[in-house]
């Protein structure tokens, strides 16, 4: 089905305005999937800060060009669906691998995270990785451990100096009433 020059032209610069600048892209095949499972992969993909966006890849390959998603254009064939987002690219990665394991239409193709392109074997791994969320509250343990230690190390002190003092008292006790 041919659409409008308008309608490329269009759909040029949507693809120009977020996928070709997004940090972190996924790219995969979707034949033979079906409405209600592209429709739950969309809003999986979204719950995660990402897009999906199905796109022609003529035009797609234009609207990359000169931009770093530029080395992934020879996998723009077939049915091809770009997932991209701007924050955590390890939650979109999990989604997609989590839909791919139920739904075995979804091949995931490449991808492309912080500038770096990646292979599809490796966005499994990616997903592997613990979330942006959970590597925050692992930094924020280890940063808060040497501070907890020393006040653990303070609060003895004074502990063991009253301890130190109880014991002089009931020595006197002892001493005054022997």
């Amino acid at each position: 089905m041919a659409i409008s020059r308008q309608k490329k032209e269009q759909l040029l610069e949507s693809y120009e305005g977020g996928l070709a600048k997004a940090p972190h892209v996924f790219l995969m095949g979707f034949e033979g999937i079906s409405v209600p499972d592209v429709t739950e992969l969309r809003d999986e993909v979204r719950k995660n800060g990402g897009s999906y966006v199905v796109v022609k890849n003529r035009i797609a390959k234009r609207a990359i060009k000169g931009a770093t998603l530029e080395g992934l254009s020879e996998e723009f064939t077939g049915t091809t669906a770009a997932v991209y987002g701007d924050e955590d690219a390890v939650a979109i990665a999990k989604a997609l691998t989590e839909f791919a394991k139920k739904i075995p239409a979804i091949k995931l193709k490449a991808g492309l995270l912080d500038g770096q392109q990646v292979a599809a074997k490796d966005i499994e791994e990616i997903a592997a990785l613990p979330s942006r969320e959970e590597l925050i509250a692992k930094l924020l343990f280890l940063m808060q451990s040497p501070v907890s230690r020393l006040a653990r190390t303070l609060n003895e002190v004074q502990r063991q100096i009253v301890i130190v003092l109880d014991q002089v008292r009931q020595e006197k006790e002892k001493g005054a009433a022997g």
